[in-house]
């Protein structure tokens, strides 16, 4: 039986553009076991921060030393590698914008490729964090209260901008989180304890993004649990994160010793195993595929279990959360790769059923 050219795709115009090369780098790894190197031949791609294109030695050069390729001044945009026709199936992994928000994933779609991860309208929805909570409103998955602003009304004439904020402070109590809708890794998002910090939180995220939302603070444990599969997804063990930050920023997500990781968390059977429903009810109900992992908090002193978000294609560093938990549920990394590439390859055969 040949080989399945896998074509690793990597970077992107994001600013998780780092956070996507350590990913890649634990994918070829996995892809080097001698069972992936049975089946499979790797073939790295890497888009820059403009987003050029590069295989070959280019990209092996990204993927060994981990750091981007220096900006060029006149970027290729649109001009594929010649052996981008080789590929079999994509295995992209790029964060953020441009990478999990549907626009590659359309890409790939009109390349007739089978890929990795959820397709144009999950990918699209989940992305958004504003579409995101008016599926899961929709899909009846209880979530802390929240209200969307436009960019428009943030840069406003003071009147409007001011009854705005009024409005905010009636509805939300402090701490509060004004995020970006659209924006992955926490960037741009600020937790507000007072009208000054809210007005520069504001103007903060519209900087980011035409779409904002406000979301009230909760006093719970942040835990985290995994999917895999398509029309029959599965449910991982729970994990738990904690930290001594104000909350899971940028900073603390990707700098070593910032946060701890637990898993299993230490949590009552029925509440893990609610969690475990709740993240495969979120899954099916943005219509993933593949992968995501579903973020939950848990607030000890109700019982309650409030949604938080689905990330389509999380961190994937032998560290990050996502593969620790299939670990600890009993799928290696090496294995978990490989599973993911025939689930792709499984959903663009049953879609040309």
């Amino acid at each position: 039986m040949a080989k399945l050219n896998v074509g690793l795709l990597f970077g992107g115009c994001s600013r998780e553009h780092e956070v996507s090369i350590i990913s890649a780098q634990a994918i070829y790894q996995a892809l080097q076991a001698p069972s992936n190197l049975a089946q499979y031949n790797i073939k790295p791609f890497y888009i820059t921060k403009v987003g050029s294109w590069h295989s070959g030695d280019v990209a092996e050069q990204v993927l060994t030393t981990a750091k981007a390729a220096q900006r060029e001044e006149k970027p290729n945009l649109w001009q594929f590698p010649s052996d981008t026709s080789e590929v079999d199936v994509w295995f992209p992994i790029l964060h953020g914008p441009n990478g999990e928000d549907g626009t590659i994933q359309g890409l790939m779609q009109l390349m007739q490729v089978p890929y990795v991860g959820s397709g144009v309208l999950c990918s699209a929805a989940s992305m958004d964090k504003i579409a995101m909570k008016t599926v899961f409103a929709a899909a009846g998955l209880p979530q802390v209260k929240y209200e969307a602003v436009t960019r428009a009304q943030v840069w406003s004439d003071p009147c409007v901008y001011t009854k705005l904020c009024d409005h905010l402070e009636a509805e939300f109590e402090y701490p509060c989180f004004v995020k970006p809708a659209n924006l992955g890794s926490s960037v741009g998002v600020s937790k507000v304890r007072s009208r000054s910090e809210l007005e520069a939180a504001l103007d903060s995220a519209a900087a980011y993004d035409s779409r904002i939302i406000v979301e009230a603070g909760v006093v719970a444990r942040e835990v985290e649990c995994a999917v895999l599969g398509n029309d029959k997804p599965k449910a991982s063990v729970i994990g738990e994160i904690t930290f001594d930050s104000d909350f899971y920023d940028y900073e603390t997500k990707y700098t070593e010793g910032k946060a701890d990781l637990y898993i299993p968390a230490k949590l009552p059977d029925k509440i893990s195993q609610l969690i475990q429903e709740r993240a495969i009810q979120a899954f099916q109900a943005v219509d993933a595929s593949g992968l995501g992992r579903i973020d939950f908090f848990y607030i000890e002193s109700t019982g309650e279990v409030l949604i938080n978000e689905i990330n389509t294609l999380p961190g994937f560093t032998t560290t990050s959360m996502y593969p620790q938990l299939w670990q600890k549920t009993g799928v290696e990394f090496p294995a978990l790769v490989e599973k993911l590439i025939t689930l792709a390859c499984e959903k663009a055969k049953a879609s040309k059923l």
